[in-house]
């Protein structure tokens, strides 16, 4: 049987690009032809069948360069880049935890581990490389995410009567939270930046796919008994982008 799995978008549908230069390449194998998407923040992504040709990705990007050209500015103009700088606090509203972020250099190191110490994220190691330093952070969310989202999916699925096999957390680029056919709820680490609500609404939306594998009436009909407000809920989702910090660079 194939896994499909029914997703909540991290930004509404826009399938707009990016600069010619600078594009990150995800291969899919739901993908039937070549697309790009720029991202609100300028990033671009180009999503290609498997087993496509290199030299076919930098041609169909060359042939969109003015379209993603354009798209970057209109999203620059409306949300004007941010300047990349590592955290020295993390604010997490999503589940009402602030975090102070110290850094601790080792000589000779080549890599970033991390480590929790009363109440801050110690990063040790070669922590003058920034990429090092935010993929040790992002462990963190991840592993921090998972500790604090079971016991909430798993009283909401109590609440709700659906039930899931497996959680999994991620850094999705382009959903909140998705429930695949074999019972797998993913949920992104960043929505520990936003509202609890958003966080619990995203939760409930997944869990109802275990009924409904679709966005039919009677799926938002089951939302809509445990979460009346579903509808501002979801509207806010698309912009809540805007709260996930720069470095996480997700966007």
């Amino acid at each position: 049987m194939r896994n499909t799995a029914t997703q909540l978008p991290l930004f509404s549908e826009v399938d707009e690009p990016d600069s010619a230069s600078g594009f990150s390449v995800r291969e899919s194998g739901r993908a039937r032809r070549l697309s790009i998407k720029v991202f609100p923040r300028g990033r671009v992504e180009v999503v290609v069948p498997r087993r496509t040709r290199p030299a076919d990705v930098r041609e169909f990007v060359e042939a969109h360069r003015d379209w993603i050209r354009q798209a970057r500015a209109s999203f620059a103009a409306d949300h004007p880049p941010e300047p990349f700088a590592l955290p020295e606090v993390v604010t997490l509203s999503g589940i009402a935890q602030e975090f102070a972020v110290h850094y601790e250099p080792e000589r000779g190191a080549r890599t970033v581990r991390y480590r929790t110490r009363n109440g801050a994220v110690v990063l040790c190691g070669h922590t003058r490389d920034e990429k090092l330093c935010v993929q040790a952070l992002k462990r963190w969310l991840t592993n921090l995410a998972k500790r604090e989202y079971a016991p909430r999916l798993r009283a909401l699925s109590g609440l709700t009567g659906n039930s899931f096999k497996k959680m999994h957390v991620r850094g999705q680029r382009t959903c909140w939270g998705s429930h695949s056919s074999t019972g797998t709820i993913s949920l992104n680490f960043c929505l520990l930046f936003l509202d609890p609500g958003h966080l619990r609404y995203v939760m409930i939306h997944e869990l109802c796919h275990a009924r409904h594998m679709n966005h039919s009436r009677r799926f938002w009909s089951l939302v809509a008994r445990f979460e009346p407000d579903y509808r501002q809920l979801d509207k806010d989702l698309n912009g809540s982008w805007k709260r996930i910090p720069t470095w996480v660079g997700i966007y």
